[in-house]
């Protein structure tokens, strides 16, 4: 009986490595390959389409209302935005809300002015699954993704990365 409660218990470790491994394999697919592509309507009605920020760096970042994480990242990326947009950087925002009035309420009362589109399971998933958020891409001027961010992350070391993309020609 003990032999086989050690031989479940080291097949369950094994089998539990092999997933995060996967859940990795995955995220890290999309690192250094192109975007994937998708055209929204942002919470205005306006068409955002992230082939139309080519040439830009763009921070595509997936969150939701109820995401404290979020709700403190959202400003420092408006004033990245301001910061930096003059060199040629663009935030895209995708809330992962059920539902367009809170995303509204919390863009206003923020005074977000990038677009926000809504999202769904399918562009998640297009994006290697987004299972936690914030999640947050870094997508470099030549449309291919160079840092993906899960969960609350140093705001000093999205800044930094940023950086350095827009210092690449």
């Amino acid at each position: 009986m003990r032999r086989a409660v050690e031989s479940v218990a080291l097949a369950l470790v094994w089998l539990l490595g092999a997933c995060v491994g996967h859940a990795q394999a995955t995220e890290n697919a999309l690192l250094h390959k192109p975007a994937p592509q998708f055209v929204r309507r942002d919470l205005t009605g306006k068409t955002v389409s992230l082939r139309a920020y080519r040439g830009k760096v763009v921070l595509l970042n997936f969150w939701a209302t109820w995401c404290a994480p979020c709700q403190l990242e959202l400003p420092r990326f408006e004033a990245w935005r301001k910061q930096y947009g003059p060199q040629g950087y663009e935030v895209v925002a995708v809330s992962m809300d059920d539902g367009t009035a809170p995303a509204r309420k919390l863009v206003r009362k923020l005074g977000l002015d990038f677009p926000v589109a809504m999202g769904d399971a399918a562009l998640g998933k297009r994006y290697g699954g987004v299972l936690g958020l914030p999640v947050t891409f870094l997508i470099a001027r030549d449309g291919k993704i160079a840092e993906r961010f899960q969960g609350e992350t140093p705001l000093s070391e999205m800044e930094k990365q940023i950086q350095q993309l827009l210092a690449q020609r």
